[in-house]
C-alpha cells in the first residue's frame, strides 16, 4: 500500500476515534448547556440563551431521553420555572422519548398546581404516553380526587382506553363500586356534561 494511502487511512482512523470519544450531548453543546442551566436553576444563563435572536432553544430536547426544559422543571415540581418557560414559548404538549407530555408527568407526580398551569396554558388533556396512559388514568392510579375532578372539568374522557384496553373508569371500578375515585369520576362527568363542558385541546406545535 502506498505510503500516502497509509497516511490517509491513519488520519481517517484518528478522526473517527476522536468523533466517537466526544459524548453525544457535547455535539449539541448549546442545547445541552441550556438544559443543564435549567436543571441547575441558573437563571442568568437561561435568560441569556433565550435572548439570542431567532433562537428555538426553549424546546430543545435531551439527546438520550427526549426531555425538554419543561419536563425538567415539572419533575422538580417547580411552578415558578414552569411559568417562566411557558411565557417564553415552551411547548406544553411536547413529548419525550416515552411519549410523556409535561401534563402526564405532572399528573403522575400529583403536582396539582402544575397540572392547573399546564391546562390553562393549552395542554391537551387527552394526550397519552406510549403505553396509552392519559393524564386522567395517571390521576386514577394515584387515587387523587382533586386531580380527577380538575381533568374531567377540563374535558378529559374517563372512558378513553389505554393500550391494555382499560379506561380511567375501568381502573376505578376495579376498586369496587364503593371506590371514592369511581364516585368522583361519576360526579365530575355528570357535572361536566350538565355544564356543557367541551374537551380542551391546546395549540399544536
Amino acid at each position: 500500500m502506498p505510503s500516502i494511502m497509509r497516511r490517509s487511512f491513519a488520519i481517517l482512523a484518528i478522526a473517527l476515534a476522536a468523533a466517537v470519544s466526544i459524548p453525544a450531548q457535547a455535539q449539541f453543546s448549546d442545547g445541552y448547556k441550556f438544559l443543564e442551566a435549567v436543571r441547575k436553576k441558573e437563571g442568568d444563563k437561561v435568560t441569556e440563551a433565550l435572548n439570542e435572536p431567532g433562537t428555538q432553544i426553549i424546546n430543545t430536547k435531551n439527546f438520550s431521553t427526549g426531555e425538554t426544559a419543561l419536563h425538567i422543571v415539572v419533575a422538580r415540581r417547580d411552578l415558578t420555572w414552569m411559568q417562566f418557560l411557558i411565557s417564553n414559548g415552551a411547548n406544553v404538549n411536547v413529548r419525550d422519548n416515552r411519549g410523556m407530555t409535561p401534563l402526564v408527568a405532572a399528573c403522575e407526580l400529583g403536582f396539582i398546581e402544575g397540572v392547573d398551569q399546564l391546562i390553562k396554558s393549552g395542554a391537551r388533556v387527552e394526550d397519552a404516553n406510549n403505553t396509552g396512559e392519559t393524564p386522567l388514568i395517571s390521576a386514577v392510579h394515584r387515587r387523587d380526587l382533586a386531580l380527577v375532578r380538575m381533568l374531567i372539568k377540563a374535558g378529559a374522557n374517563p372512558d378513553r382506553p389505554d393500550n391494555s384496553g382499560r379506561s380511567a373508569r375501568d381502573y376505578a371500578t376495579l376498586e369496587g363500586k364503593s371506590s371514592a375515585v369511581l364516585g368522583e369520576i361519576e360526579r365530575a362527568a355528570k357535572d361536566a356534561k350538565g355544564t356543557g363542558v367541551k374537551k380542551t385541546y391546546g395549540p399544536s406545535f
